[in-house]
């Protein structure tokens, strides 16, 4: 994310009304909707993430317990039985 001072794109009537509620801050201003793209689009990491997901739960049912799985994938216990009982 890029920081842009709010004084070299803004109004100075609208900079002093930010300052009201602000100073010194930083504002997080989000994209429109219609401009807005998910994670999934900006990378290819949720798909590696399905594909370590799919693996997970075949190990699992081939019989290698949650806390060997845990302790494979560098992953919490809870994050193993998430992985496991959504699919």
């Amino acid at each position: 994310m890029k920081y842009i001072n709010a004084n070299t794109i803004l109004p100075d009537m609208l900079v002093e009304e930010l300052q009201k509620y602000v100073q010194a801050g930083h504002i997080y201003i989000s994209a429109k909707a219609e401009q807005h793209k998910s994670w999934s689009e900006l990378s290819r990491y949720q798909r590696e993430l399905e594909k370590r997901n799919e693996i997970i739960v075949e190990k699992y049912r081939k019989g290698i317990s949650i806390n060997e799985l845990a302790k494979e994938y560098y992953l919490s216990i809870y994050a193993i039985r998430k992985i496991i009982y959504q699919k």
